[in-house]
């Protein structure tokens, strides 16, 4: 039997991100998964090893990995649309839960309980998913210091409020990165590899 989990997956790349916007440098999320990976796995392991934690930074990383992968159904909806009132938030996310479950059900039985958890929130990986939230919007910043880099005003207010949103989690990881790792974003490539 043929099972079309990762031909959905690999149908990432054609679903853009930040669709209301105008954009210098396109963002696909694929591209913003991986980045959500690469920075859970990252906050997680500054937990652990400055805070005591007791984070499973490689789940933090499969968490991101596969977070957006029901916008391949859905599309990436707007911030701003997706949280406009309760009842469209509710909405939104019964069209989550049904994507998930249908991408889930291309997964052979034997091993879809083992990326369950990335589509549904389980108890026991809450702070994980704090994490990751915390890593989504971190990539999110990135990609707004990225467009004023290339001249775009229209992300200067986004990113205004998107580090406002990171340092209102109270996340000390984030915090952390944003303090080591975001200056760097500001560099260009020749500055970046003169450190």
């Amino acid at each position: 039997m043929s099972y079309n989990f990762f031909a959905m997956h690999g149908r990432m790349k054609y679903i853009n991100r930040w669709a209301l916007m105008r954009n210098a440098l396109s963002e696909n999320i694929s591209q913003h998964s991986n980045d959500v990976a690469a920075i859970a796995h990252a906050l997680a392991v500054l937990g652990n090893v400055r805070l005591g934690k007791s984070y499973n930074a490689e789940r933090a990383a499969f968490l991101g990995l596969y977070h957006d992968m029901p916008e391949i159904i859905t599309g990436d909806m707007p911030t701003p649309v997706k949280y406009h009132s309760e009842e469209m938030k509710k909405a939104y996310f019964a069209v989550e839960n049904m994507a998930s479950n249908k991408l889930l059900s291309m997964l052979p039985e034997d091993i879809r309980e083992h990326y369950e958890s990335a589509f549904f929130k389980k108890e026991e990986d809450a702070e994980l998913w704090k994490i990751v939230k915390a890593a989504d919007k971190l990539s999110a910043l990135i990609k707004c210091i990225e467009e004023q880099k290339a001249g775009n005003t229209e992300f200067t207010k986004a990113l205004e409020s998107t580090e406002n949103a990171v340092r209102k989690m109270n996340c000390p990881e984030a915090d952390m990165f944003l303090e080591e790792f975001i200056p760097a974003f500001y560099l260009s490539l020749d500055e970046q590899n003169a450190l």
